[in-house]
């Protein structure tokens, strides 16, 4: 058994992200809802509890409340289990024990400069912090009235109470994020929490995780068999890397043309997978089907569940031949469904709010007739890499940017048709190919074209054109829960979009995206 940080879910979009930097530290941590009974909680041994941050209002009728008997636990030498607040936590926290909570006259979102005050505690949770180093804001409500016994270790310009702490017991609150890419220190203080605070020794690796997963999945398959929905991307590559260490010839993947993969993938995915995998891989070129159902379709919300619905349909089809050619039907169906999928997609472990449905997430009939295997629904896609390598799959694989499920059809805004999908194949081959040759693909996270629903008026050969307009996007990033738009040098994007016209016949415009997540979302649909 490792040692266990368990992170209480609010219904922040940031939950996942508090669980990533503490296994950062070594020290493994496991997501639970906010409305997980004390004596559950107290099951689990807990090191350290953290309270997520959520889109409520503690004041509010409806809003999740923290339970008393939380903040009285203790380990198993009778000291208390430690605490920390975060934003929302804090306010919980805070809220329950007799402080006000009170919408903010003024909002606080994005940077802030800390200036810690004390010492004691405050030096036990800011160690190796530096006064004045960035943190990110996200609350409209604040602490106005600390409870009995707290005090203030931590403050910025607008937020007077930005870090407290209780002088009785080591619970702690922040009203920041350490959790995100945007507070320099944030993964130290994390850090200083599971090992100062919590005494936390460090005993989680990505190592031990593989160990684990094949360990768990050989004894949770015994001798039955898998199906795998293999897309060629890093998620589906490495979960299948990781079920034919497990499992090997137990594992049966499935591959389906959907008329929406980029230039050259039907041809490079089956190649990869039966040369250097030598697995066992059944293909479907489904694209007249999956086209013709997009005939039209222009709401992005309704052009995953069809190509969902669509999808399922067809690997039902094949999952009948590997079935007639077994004697008997796969009893597990796996994926590489990701954190991300999920919180963006469902309430998956809090009341977290919807962003928008992914294909591996709301595509699924109601009525599963296999057991569901997710590997790495707890993790991200970076931590996904990390252990792809370790599963010794090619770099070329594991290095690939991510591509959504639905494929080209959500970076068509409009219709999908043939003649679209063509012009934007070309457009983003050449996008990747140049970043590929100016060694910048690896510098973003991720990187693509959009054909946008607009034509635009050019001149070219001294004639008039009205043609098609393509935006170029890329991003940094490290999870994808937060990203930066991608500086990329103004002469290379000149370049591109020099041979994305000159060689597009269809496209006469080309216009860079210089969005950030938020407010927007990396996809455009």
């Amino acid at each position: 058994m490792h040692e266990k940080i368990v992170i209480l879910d609010f219904g922040s979009q940031y939950t996942q992200l508090i669980a990533r930097r503490v296994r950062e530290t070594g020290v493994y941590s496991e997501i639970y809802p906010c409305t997980t009974p004390t004596e559950e909680i107290a099951s689990l041994n807990p090191k350290g509890i953290i309270l997520s941050g959520g889109p409520c209002s503690v004041y509010d009728d409806e809003a999740p409340q923290l339970d008393p008997d939380l903040l009285e636990l203790r380990q198993d030498d009778g000291r208390p289990v430690p605490v920390l607040g975060i934003c929302y936590g804090l306010q919980a926290m805070a809220h329950l024990l007799g402080g006000h909570v009170q919408r903010a006259e003024r909002r606080e979102f994005g940077r802030a400069h800390i200036q810690v005050e004390g010492d004691g505690a405050a030096t036990d949770l800011f160690a190796d912090v530096p006064d004045g180093s960035t943190v990110w804001m996200s609350h409209g409500d604040h602490l106005t009235e600390l409870p009995d016994g707290y005090e203030v270790i931590a403050s910025t310009e607008n937020a007077p109470v930005a870090a407290v702490h209780d002088t009785q017991a080591p619970h702690y609150g922040v009203q920041f994020h350490p959790e995100v890419v945007h507070t320099d220190f944030g993964r130290q203080i994390l850090e200083n929490f599971a090992y100062n605070i919590c005494g936390c020794s460090g005993d989680w690796s990505p190592a031990s995780f593989v160990e684990e997963q094949v360990a768990e999945i050989r004894e949770r398959v015994g001798d039955r068999h898998v199906i795998l929905g293999l897309s060629g991307g890093v998620d589906s590559s490495v979960a299948a890397a990781l079920l034919h260490r497990a499992l090997g010839d137990q594992l049966h993947c499935i591959f389906v043309n959907n008329g929406l993969l980029r230039k050259g993938e039907w041809d490079q995915v089956q190649d990869t997978f039966r040369g250097h995998f030598q697995m066992d891989l059944h293909t479907q070129d489904a694209t007249d089907r999956f086209l013709e159902r997009l005939e039209g379709v222009v709401d992005p919300e309704e052009k995953r569940v069809l190509i969902g619905n669509t999808f399922i349909e067809v690997f039902e089809e094949q999952t009948d031949e590997i079935a007639s050619e077994l004697g008997h039907r796969p009893e597990f169906l796996a994926q590489g469904t990701l954190y991300p999928d999920l919180i963006e997609s469902v309430s998956f472990k809090g009341p977290s709010e919807t962003i928008k449905t992914h294909h591996n997430v709301g595509g699924l009939p109601e009525e599963l007739d296999f057991e569901l295997i997710e590997p790495f629904r707890e993790l991200f896609k970076d931590e996904v890499r990390e252990i792809g390598r370790l599963l010794e799959v090619p770099e070329p694989i594991v290095g690939r940017h991510p591509f959504p499920g639905p494929g080209l059809a959500i970076r068509i805004l409009g219709p999908v048709t043939r003649e679209r999908l063509a012009l934007l194949r070309e457009a983003d081959a050449i996008f990747i190919d140049e970043l590929r040759a100016r060694d910048l693909y690896d510098e973003v996270w991720q990187a693509f074209a959009v054909l946008l629903p607009v034509q635009s008026v050019g001149v070219m050969g001294d004639e008039r054109t009205y043609e098609n307009v393509c935006a170029l996007r890329a991003v940094t990033s490290v999870d994808g829960m937060t990203a930066d738009w991608a500086h990329l040098p103004h002469d290379f994007l000149g370049h591109v979009s020099n041979r994305i016209v000159n060689e597009v016949r269809g496209i006469n415009r080309t216009v860079y995206d210089v969005s950030s997540k938020p407010p927007a979302t990396i996809e455009w649909e």
